[in-house]
């Protein structure tokens, strides 16, 4: 059977997961309300997370489809992916035209010499301009240095959320069919007839797991057929090989896997059998095989550690707690997730690098949901050294906004070393790019909601490493520590609201070093919140005041993360998540502050 590989990649929110469930639907092979978004956490959030497979059949031509992550966090998911396709469909929201997450995707995918078929989605939102989308998509092109070749590229106008495609804005369709047409009229066919009778050789690009079967790895086969029950090598990219036997295969139809007994050259696989593979290693039925290319992931840009929570309310909740149980949790995450790296130096602090706050914070999200307990120190940027200069990671952030919130906007970005770019105005709306430090990024998110009341969009990619931009002072807050243990009160938060903002509601239980709040002054404050009103047999006017409790700004792990101190901890359990001091006494803190 013929065979076509394709990744849809895209900006995050720009419709690629929509659009493939569509394809799958139309081509019966998955049924009305079946999402690729599977995950619990993908369901929750509204995003892809992890890159999946499926596969769908056309005019005896059969798809393979890999749905990739649109969220520069993920960026490692979609680099090992572009590997293993013949050409993607660059997915581009009408409206809002390519934004960063699309230049990164798509500068990888030329870098590798894949040619774009570019689909402009979304063309019935009411501020969709297709042709506007089209022409800034060209330009793109030019400016990541495309060929000739790939800067010719076809165009299907789509509306993923119904499931139409047409070729000209004017024609009239009903389904995805001229989307399909384009896929075979351009999509170089999966493996040559030469390939085909080579030795078998498969590269895994992914990992999966099975209760039963172990590791799975998931494979593109380039050259020869593969059959269960092969003895096969396994090789490194340096060339050192082990061999190992083929278990059982799966190939996918729709979102389901069907087991095969052989896999062609040009088709995408479940191979098990091998419980120590790697993602980039080579599976080849000779031993003197030439392994393929490695496959290259982009450095992580910050750096945390986890620890194993001493807090005083330590293993209520969780029911992994002990430094052996965690790090037997990252050696597994780090099988599968290939832009992570992990420092197990010490034996009760590990040293986590990821590609931002987002990254690992689903990790840690992924954590608590499955029982672990944990307490991890504040994100920090990884420098480098080149020819004696000190290098950071810097980013472009392109942020959509009304522009009444632009002054404020350049003003705290401005503050944090971002240099403006570009603006651009279209309406009332601005589009604002700047360039900066990952450092000045971190813990603003949360402000820029703020500044924007919710109505504006902030998206960013890292640009490469840059030389140092110098101190950056950006947290204007102190925080509220509890000097106290118990159940907080409402009287006494009440009193204490005026000082800042809180992060626990009444009747939450505190304990002495726990950072309930912050202050608006920029102090450091030791406060009582378990404070109880004095009673009396007086009367009095202000004795029967009504308490008016303002909301508290609930602490989620990622605004753990942005509003923490450094010399702070976030513990982080199955039902809870608080800020501490990692002293927890005045007299410890005046300690280490000496010691500074």
């Amino acid at each position: 059977m013929d065979i076509r590989n394709i990744a849809i990649i895209a900006h995050v929110d720009h419709g690629k997961t929509t659009l493939t469930d569509a394809l799958l639907r139309q081509t019966g092979v998955a049924e009305e309300g079946v999402s690729m978004d599977s995950n619990t956490l993908e369901k929750e959030r509204g995003i892809t997370i992890y890159s999946k497979n499926a596969a769908t059949f056309y005019k005896d031509t059969k798809i393979n489809i890999v749905d990739t992550p649109g969220h520069a966090d993920f960026g490692s998911e979609v680099e090992r992916v572009l590997r293993s396709i013949d050409s993607v469909l660059l997915v581009v929201d009408a409206q809002e035209g390519p934004m960063p997450q699309t230049r990164f995707v798509l500068k990888k995918s030329l870098e590798l010499g894949l040619k774009p078929i570019v689909v402009i989605n979304k063309i019935d939102k009411p501020a969709a301009d297709p042709k506007r989308a089209e022409d800034q998509v060209l330009e793109l092109f030019l400016e990541l240095g495309a060929s000739d070749e790939q800067a010719d590229f076809p165009i299907v106008y789509a509306i993923g959320k119904q499931g139409i495609a047409k070729l000209k804005l004017e024609d009239e369709s009903s389904d995805l069919t001229p989307l399909l047409e384009t896929i075979l009229k351009y999509v170089p066919p999966a493996a040559s007839a030469e390939a085909s009778q080579k030795p078998a050789r498969l590269q895994p690009f992914n990992l999966g797991y099975d209760n039963f079967l172990g590791r799975l790895a998931i494979v593109r086969a380039y050259e020869g057929a593969l059959h269960t029950g092969d003895t096969v090598f396994v090789k490194k990219p340096t060339g050192e090989a082990r061999s190992g036997k083929v278990i059982k295969m799966f190939t996918f139809k729709g979102l389901a896997r069907v087991e095969a007994d052989t896999v062609e050259a040009g088709d995408i696989a479940l191979v098990a059998g091998f419980p120590d593979i790697f993602i980039g290693e080579t599976i080849a039925a000779d031993k003197d095989a030439v392994p393929l290319p490695a496959i290259q992931v982009d450095e992580p840009t910050i750096t945390l550690n986890f620890l194993v929570n001493n807090s005083p309310f330590a293993g209520r909740e969780g029911k992994f707690v002990t430094s052996r149980q965690i790090r037997e949790r990252l050696e597994r995450e780090l099988e599968i997730n290939v832009g992570l790296k992990i420092d197990f130096d010490s034996t009760d602090t590990y040293k986590v690098s990821g590609r931002g706050e987002l990254h690992i914070a689903i990790l840690l999200e992924n954590m608590r949901r499955e029982g672990y307990e944990m307490q991890v120190s504040q994100p920090q940027v990884i420098m480098h050294e080149e020819n004696g200069k000190k290098l950071e990671p810097f980013e472009e952030v392109i942020i959509d906004t009304p522009q009444e919130y632009q002054g404020s906007i350049i003003e705290r970005l401005g503050t944090r070393k971002f240099v403006m770019k570009d603006l651009k105005v279209h309406e009332n709306q601005v589009r604002l790019i700047f360039e900066g430090p990952t450092r000045g990024l971190l813990g603003y998110r949360n402000q820029f909601v703020l500044d924007t009341k919710g109505e504006g969009i902030m998206s960013s990619r890292v640009v490469g490493f840059q030389p140092y931009a110098g101190e950056i002072k950006k947290r204007a807050v102190g925080s509220m520590i509890s000097m106290a243990t118990g159940k907080a009160l409402g009287y006494s938060l009440w009193n204490l609201q005026e000082r800042g903002i809180l992060y626990i509601n009444p009747a939450t239980e505190v304990y002495e070093g726990m950072v309930i709040g912050n202050t608006s002054k920029g102090e450091e404050m030791a406060v009582n919140p378990t404070k109880n009103k004095n009673l009396t047999n007086v009367r009095s006017s202000s004795s029967d005041e009504a308490i008016q409790l303002v909301p508290p700004y609930e602490l989620t792990i990622e605004r753990g993360l942005e509003v923490m101190a450094e010399d702070e901890y976030l513990e982080i359990t199955p039902l809870s998540v608080r800020l501490r001091k990692q002293q927890l006494t005045d007299i410890d803190r005046a300690r280490a502050k000496r010691k500074d």
